[in-house]
């Protein structure tokens, strides 16, 4: 089995290929953020964690659960609390994927194991999984999908990008780059390819 790690911008259309991938029955798709979302509900250690790292902040819900759009402000308007989030979620986050990884291979069902995250190489998945993928877009049409996707402005994307990693560092790390630029059957021709490879 294969433990393959997938990355790129936001906008790339990492979504439509985890989809076409997560089709296939000897594939398992994990996605990073519904990990960190899992391990964030309430009675986690994660959750303790958090709350003990921003006990007087305001981030919870009616229910008690993290509110994501008051968590994501505070983490996001100030660095180090943003670092202290990392810390806490990512390392569960990882733990949980090696985990994973080893269930998977010992019931030896599956060919290929993927991962998608954000920081998949900024978090060193690179030791964990045998090769990472990076699907990439152009800019220009990164751009235009956020906007007409997310009606995001400009501005916002501007923001979104400089947080982001640059395509050569994507390329740097990668073993297979997928361009998604052209229509999905292309690309799916591309995924098939690398697949076999």
């Amino acid at each position: 089995m294969k433990f393959i790690g997938i990355t790129g911008g936001v906008g790339a259309g990492k979504s439509a290929i985890l989809s076409y991938l997560d089709q296939k029955p000897d594939i398992r798709v994990m996605l990073a953020d519904e990990i960190a979302h899992e391990l964030m509900k309430k009675g986690t250690s994660c959750y303790d964690k958090i709350l003990a790292a921003f006990k007087n902040a305001d981030i919870l819900d009616a229910s008690g659960e993290f509110d994501r759009g008051k968590l994501a402000f505070v983490i996001f308007s100030d660095e180090k609390k943003r670092e202290k989030m990392n810390g806490i979620v990512h390392p569960a986050v990882k733990e949980y994927v090696e985990e994973q990884y080893r269930i998977e291979r010992e019931k030896g069902q599956l060919s290929c194991l993927f991962l998608e995250a954000a920081l998949l190489i900024e978090e060193h998945y690179d030791e964990i999984c045998d090769e990472l993928w990076y699907i990439y877009t152009s800019e220009e049409n990164r751009r235009s999908r956020l906007k007409e996707s997310r009606g995001y402005s400009d501005e916002k994307i501007d923001g979104i990008f400089a947080s982001q990693l640059k395509e050569e560092e994507y390329r740097r790390h990668c073993r297979v780059v997928i361009d998604n630029n052209s229509g999905l059957d292309d690309t799916y021709l591309q995924i098939e390819k690398a697949l076999r490879g």
